[in-house]
């Protein structure tokens, strides 16, 4: 990591986090994904997201000795030389590896990542253009070591799906759909991971691991050590509040994608990530995602089958997402794309 004294990573006064506040979120569901009453369980997501937009699950189905292999192959990654990591430095050309350089809302966060996706290739929007019908094709790239880094990882991203498409059934039924209503969305999903390590930060007052934003897919799923350092912004209030981290439990959280296909009524939630200077902190977030030709609209069953009601003007989630990640490589002029662009 660079020096914190670059000022690259110093935060708008505003938007600086308070060391002092230990406040953690109150009320913030747990959900129990292997309660046998169905109606509650979805009644419960239904609450979950139409309140928070934010929750966590437990007896989820994902093995608990898989979730310590990734956790390990992830502290070896991180703690090889800065040569060995940057092997697989990812670019504008190769999207996909090792990054420590990453903006959040024009400010560098204060963290080294690893990103891959799960689809091998995945297929993705060439460019921005909106009269450009070329595909590109994004290839992982894995490093030599730790060796058993490749096989742990596409073992979790499996079941990463497999969780977040159980997810998409009860989120469904919550909004009195068919439970497979969301199947079609997928079937070249973009969906990845990504392996974060926030190391100790000699000045947390000034910086974030990553600045407040609001995750641009489907639905995030969020493994975190327990350090902690998640913060939501609350919704009844505007207050954020620390997410205290719970043994074996997923953090979810609704994205964009979300809130255009439920026409507003679920949520994304802006979040952030905050620092400390004493531990280094670990996280692994599943980014469920749409295929890259998928046009991002409300449903017309939630708008009464015409226009006319919809929030939203239909967007491309390819294009969207790579013009989200112009920011991952340069500092912009003005904040990156989001979808009140495309608000009515």
């Amino acid at each position: 990591m660079a020096e914190i004294a670059d000022i690259a990573f110093f935060q708008e006064l505003e938007q600086r986090p308070d060391p002092s506040l230990k406040q953690d979120a109150q009320g913030i569901p747990l959900i129990d994904l292997a309660c046998p009453d169905m109606d509650a369980l979805v009644h419960d997501i239904g609450h979950a997201c139409r309140k928070w937009g934010f929750f966590q699950i437990i007896n989820h189905g994902v093995p608990s000795e898989l979730s310590h292999k990734l956790a390990e192959a992830s502290h070896k990654f991180f703690h090889l030389t800065m040569d060995e990591k940057r092997k697989v430095r990812r670019d504008v050309g190769k999207v996909l590896g090792y990054y420590d350089t990453e903006h959040t809302k024009n400010i560098r966060d204060w963290k080294e990542v690893f990103d891959y996706t799960v689809q091998q290739p995945t297929l993705a929007a060439a460019s921005v253009d909106e009269n450009d019908h070329q595909v590109a094709h994004w290839e992982n790239q894995w490093p030599q070591s730790p060796p058993e880094m490749r096989e742990v990882c596409e073992e979790y991203a499996k079941e990463m799906v497999a969780l977040g498409m159980r997810l998409m059934e009860l989120i469904a039924m919550s909004m009195g759909l068919k439970a497979q209503r969301f199947e079609e969305f997928f079937k070249d999903h973009t969906s990845s991971v990504r392996l974060n390590h926030y190391p100790p930060c000699p000045l947390p007052e000034l910086a974030l691991g990553v600045g407040h934003h609001k995750d641009p897919g489907v639905l995030t799923i969020l493994a975190q050590d327990d350090v902690g350092g998640l913060e939501v912004r609350q919704k009844s209030d505007g207050r954020w509040v620390g997410v205290k981290p719970t043994p074996d439990a997923y953090i979810v959280n609704l994205g964009d994608v979300l809130q255009v296909w439920s026409n507003g009524e679920y949520e994304s939630v802006d979040h952030r990530v905050v620092v400390n200077s004493e531990k280094e902190r670990y996280s692994i977030p599943f980014f469920l995602n749409p295929s890259h030709y998928i046009m991002v609209e409300p449903l017309l069953e939630l708008i009464g089958g015409h226009q006319k009601g919809a929030k939203y003007r239909p967007y491309n989630w390819g294009k969207f997402a790579l013009s989200r990640k112009r920011s991952n490589f340069m500092k912009l002029q003005a904040d990156n794309i989001q979808i009140h662009c495309f608000k009515n």
